[in-house]
């Protein structure tokens, strides 16, 4: 029954429009046939969350948009639990590692295993089919839900096409699986090459999306408890009609006075923001720690690399510097975002000197470096770039601000470039009140004419899906599409989970859970912190501890016996030369000695270590 509904709704209600063709990219919207959804131009009707839960349920690809406050997330989470409660799989991603902890979910790059790559081979997909790990969560998912779809490139939003295609051995769109993408085109365009356009750019140009046949749903409604008048501004900006009214309350922020250590900075040129980090970081006293990046490969690469990763090449500290994480790490605490003052420096014995962070949650860090990659097919790293993930962060450029959200903000719109800079700028902060503009122009506040058009068809589809499906019974098709992915229509079942469900505080995955599924699933230790984005001494460190807490067998990883041997004797001479030096303040034996006295690098020391009693 639900696979004819499917089949029929996909054809008799979609059709493609091409409206236009710039250097060989087709602009395409997926529209509703005017044989099943009458216009209804002439009544202004905005999508409710109900209907955008009906059409959800029904297992349509759906697009969930609309502005800041409007339900969107929230929207996502009850579909989310809905689905749990009846035990259907479902993977939640999103474009960037902020918005990805928002939802408690990882990246759509991680989760689809493409990385950074732009471009896939046969052997490219064949090699990642190889993964166990990434093999099995693949085919696994029935629904897969992508956050922040407007920061994801229309070539990556294609190679997600076709991953799943490849995975599921099925050429629907998508491999034929419920993709829901969640997002707003007002926000600055993904980063591209030089050249590239923002036609050449925006998801919603790629191929995929015109495949997909996307149900739009443009939420209006605010929920969100907030400055009024911020919202007033935003959604005015969004139809691209300031008042002048409204101009003079931006400008008049102006005079807004902010506790200094509190207030984050937004540019719009990275020089602005040098500076900016740079006057600040000077006027601390002290001594200046600088910290270089080391990067190996292929020189092309290289500069891929170098463009695409946050860190910089060249980093200077002081104790007091304000700092921004550039990286997800959550075995450590960070995400790509989170912001921390610099309390001191400490010398490790294997990595040198290393940066201690306090969070804003008072938690304090260890920064230690991590590696950015380009792989080739067989797993090799053919460049990379090696740096502590820390950039200053007294100002940051708009772009980078992305995906955040801010209680106060001292923004200049003086110099924007790119259109949509100013509206990106604003829809970071909660209120009006955390507002200080320090510099405006009138073409901050203009929007991309494509994205514009864009999001005008939007509401078009929206509007008709909504007088629609509004007042119609979907029960039969949500219960058909639960059984079609393999879900639970049992009642009793359904009231189980979700008792289970709001029991259970929603967690970031266990870090040392996801080290023992890739390692359960045969990855050496080398793909374990490739996949994962971790150092080898980490993961080493997580399967010592999973032996010790799990009884997890890692035989297999097991060194030489020569070199175990080596180890436990330079061991036991440091034991009994009791030198204080050589011990830490818990007793353990530190790792320098044994790597000085072996000739064993650090690696190899620690996982002998493992199998030395």
């Amino acid at each position: 029954m639900y696979g004819l509904f499917h089949s029929l709704m996909k054809k008799a209600t979609h059709f493609v429009v091409e409206l236009s063709k710039i250097k060989k990219t087709v602009f395409a919207y997926t529209v509703f046939s005017a044989k099943l959804l009458p216009c209804y131009t002439s009544i202004r009707c905005d999508m409710k969350q109900e209907t955008a839960l009906k059409l959800l349920k029904a297992g349509e690809n759906v697009f969930l948009t609309g502005s800041a406050g409007a339900g969107k997330t929230y929207t996502l989470n009850q579909y989310i639990q809905y689905l749990k409660a009846r035990k259907v799989p479902v993977a939640i991603t999103a474009s960037t590692g902020i918005a990805a902890t928002h939802m408690n979910g990882m990246t759509i790059h991680t989760w689809a295993g493409m990385g950074i790559r732009d471009s896939l081979t046969e052997a490219d997909l064949k090699r990642m089919y190889e993964r166990k790990y990434l093999r099995e969560h693949i085919e696994k998912a029935q629904v897969l839900i992508i956050d922040e779809i407007s920061m994801l490139h229309a070539k990556q939003l294609n190679l997600v096409n076709q991953i799943l295609k490849y995975f599921k051995a099925c050429d629907d769109a998508f491999g034929g699986i419920q993709v829901i993408v969640s997002g707003d085109f007002f926000q600055l365009p993904p980063v591209g090459k030089n050249g590239e356009s923002n036609r050449d750019k925006f998801a919603f140009m790629s191929e995929a999306w015109v495949e997909a046949k996307f149900r739009v749903c443009y939420l209006t409604e605010q929920h969100r408890q907030s400055d009024s008048v911020l919202d007033q501004i935003l959604n005015a900006i969004r139809q691209q009609n300031v008042s002048p009214e409204q101009v003079k309350i931006l400008q008049q922020s102006k005079y807004q006075q902010h506790a200094d250590e509190i207030v984050t900075r937004l540019y719009t040129h990275n020089l602005d923001v040098d500076h900016i980090n740079q006057q600040h970081l000077h006027k601390i006293s002290g001594q200046s720690k600088h910290f270089d990046a080391i990067v190996e490969g292929n020189e092309k690469l290289i500069e891929t690399l170098k463009s695409s990763v946050r860190a910089p090449q060249q980093l200077e500290l002081k104790i007091g510097a304000k700092v921004m994480f550039v990286k997800n790490n959550f075995d450590m605490g960070y995400v790509n975002g989170s912001i921390g003052e610099v309390m001191g420096f400490v010398e490790d014995e294997e990595q040198g000197l290393l940066p201690q962070v306090r969070l804003k949650d008072g938690s304090n860090i260890l920064v230690e470096p991590e590696t950015w990659s380009i792989d080739n097919e067989q797993g090799q790293v053919l460049a990379s770039l090696i740096q502590i993930p820390l950039r200053l962060a007294w100002a940051i450029t708009i772009h980078k601000s992305q995906g955040m959200t801010l209680e106060s903000a001292e923004i200049d719109l003086g110099n924007t470039f790119e259109k949509g800079q100013g509206y990106v700028a604003l829809s970071r902060l909660k209120s009006l009140d955390g507002l200080k503009l320090v510099d405006f122009s009138y073409q901050a506040l203009e929007l991309d004419r494509l994205a514009i058009k864009a999001d005008a068809r939007f509401q078009e589809l929206s509007q008709q899906a909504e007088q629609y499906f509004m007042d119609l019974d979907l029960q039969k098709q949500h219960d058909a599409f639960i059984r079609r992915c393999g879900g639970t229509l049992n009642p009793a079942d359904i009231t189980r989970n979700e008792r289970k469900l709001q029991l259970k505080p929603q967690e970031q995955p266990n870090t040392l859970e996801e080290t023992k599924a890739l390692f359960d699933a045969e990855y050496d230790v080398e793909d374990i912190a490739i996949e994962r984005g971790l150092t080898r001494s980490t993961i080493i460190t997580h399967l010592g501890r999973l032996a010790r807490e799990q009884g997890l067998n890692i035989e297999r990883i097991k060194p030489d016996e020569s070199e175990i041997e080596q180890i436990r004797k330079v061991y036991k001479k440091l034991q009994k030369r009791k030198n204080d030096e050589d011990f830490n303040e818990d007793g353990s034996i530190k790792l320098r000695p044994l790597v000085t006295a072996s000739g064993l690098s650090y690696e190899q020391v620690r996982l002998a270590l493992l199998f030395i009693a």
